[in-house]
């Protein structure tokens, strides 16, 4: 298991994690979610022992990091992909990372054919794009077999194949009992890839419960009903206490109403249904709403409340000298 208990990090006067608890188990996939700067990154620099905690502790599997003997073999972690010596190859990369913990060259084969890196492991890794370094660094965490894997936004840069089988494998390793952790800003992809969230916001857990939990609790339930008698429909359910929003002649929204109970009514009264559809809330609508009070850098609004967009950039040449960003993989 991965503990973290009462974790707590100051940096001066700002708090990055504050009193901090949670227990990630084997066997699940569990997410790490909250908005930019809520302190995700340093809680995992502090699983790592990459940092000190100002007060509190950090465990994985009964131990603290550095007191494994050989870690990669219990932990594997992605905290920073391009962190590789541009000049090595992806190869040479691996196997020095495997020699400091009597890990055989078979097993850099082995993880080289497993993220689809074999035809350009002997290329020099500063030549790799974002998707293929990222390939590189999943590589890394899984040189060593690990039971722990600690992966900070893994599909950045992955393309959309890259992506399903970034979630696959994550799900498989879960599945042969062993502790998954990943961070992630992409609520679509956590919605089918997570059994369990932990979410935190300005260094604090808002909860930790599972994905299904966490959007039911979070988000409002709909039905959505069409009938060629819409408007007869609507005065029926509002008069047992549902909530109704028309969409059009023949089309409803129901909320405060389960669907079979939708049902039950409109056959009672004869009515035709061509549609009755529940829907519940996105992980993505159910992470907006509670984190909406723990966001310490959101986009400005004005006074009717609707986003600012940001200023144009300047004409006269001026730059912030920061390069673009690589999209995608180049394999």
């Amino acid at each position: 298991m991965i503990e973290a208990e009462h974790l707590t990090k100051r940096y001066g006067d700002k708090t990055a994690v504050d009193d901090l608890s949670f227990t990630v188990v084997p066997g699940r996939v569990t997410g790490f979610l909250g908005p930019n700067g809520a302190g995700k990154s340093t809680t995992m620099r502090l699983l790592l022992g990459l940092d000190r905690p100002t007060r509190g502790d950090a465990r994985i599997a009964g131990r603290h990091y550095r007191d494994l003997p050989a870690p990669m073999r219990v932990v594997g972690a992605l905290l920073e992909a391009r962190a590789v010596h541009t000049g090595r190859s992806a190869y040479n990369h691996l196997l020095c990372l495997a020699q400091t913990q009597g890990i055989g060259r078979r097993r850099v084969d082995e993880v080289a054919d497993l993220v689809g890196l074999t035809d350009v492991a002997r290329k020099r890794a500063g030549g790799f794009s974002l998707g293929m370094g990222q390939r590189l660094g999943i590589a890394a965490a899984l040189l060593g077999d690990p039971s722990v894997l600690i992966l900070d936004e893994p599909v950045n840069g992955l393309d959309p194949e890259g992506i399903v089988w970034i979630r696959t494998l994550m799900q498989r390793l879960a599945a042969q009992g062993r502790t998954v952790f990943v961070s992630s800003h992409l609520m679509n992809e956590m919605a089918v890839t997570a059994d369990h969230l932990i979410v935190i916001g300005r260094g604090r857990l808002i909860a930790d419960c599972s994905t299904e939990e966490f959007i039911e609790r979070s988000t409002e339930k709909m039905v959505i009903v069409r009938s060629p008698d819409a408007a007869r429909l609507a005065d029926v359910l509002a008069a047992e206490g549902a909530k109704i929003t028309p969409d059009g002649d023949t089309a409803l929204t129901v909320t405060h109403m389960e669907a079979p109970r939708v049902g039950e009514l409109a056959a009672a009264e004869r009515i035709v249904l061509h549609e009755l559809t529940p829907r519940r809330g996105s992980l993505e609508a159910a992470f907006m709403e509670l984190t909406r009070d723990s966001v310490e850098y959101g986009a400005g609004t004005g006074p009717d409340g609707t986003a600012v967009p940001p200023p144009a950039p300047a004409v006269d040449g001026a730059s912030d000298g920061a390069a673009p960003a690589e999209q995608g993989e180049n394999r």
